[in-house]
């Protein structure tokens, strides 16, 4: 009769253990699924993030361009407004020059 009675402890407690261990399994189920899914959510991060660095690598080199073109067109407008001022000057000297030759006329008179 021992033996039968340390059956069926052994049975009980075998029931035990396979019940903790369905637990087990589940959990770890449940888990390896979290993991997944964080595996996934750090891929598209990483997917979003290689975009964004191409978009900056492609917004810099645009930036870059434009302080160019900037650059050239700041210089173009100064020479242009250097000519412009040189060429008033020029006006000026000749303008005051011909009001002078009348006065120079009539007092040679």
């Amino acid at each position: 009769m021992g033996i039968l009675k340390t059956f069926k402890q052994d049975d009980g407690s075998d029931l035990a253990i396979r019940r903790r261990n369905e637990e087990l399994e589940k959990e770890l189920q449940a888990s390896r699924e979290r993991e997944q899914v964080m595996r996934q959510q750090l891929q598209r991060a990483c997917q979003r993030l290689k975009v964004a660095e191409e978009a900056e690598e492609r917004l810099s080199s645009q930036l870059g361009e434009l302080e160019a073109e900037a650059l050239t067109q700041a210089r173009d407008y100064h020479h242009q407004i250097a000519a412009l001022m040189n060429q008033l000057s020029q006006a000026q000297k000749l303008l005051q020059i011909r009001l002078q030759q009348p006065q120079l006329q009539s007092a040679s008179v």
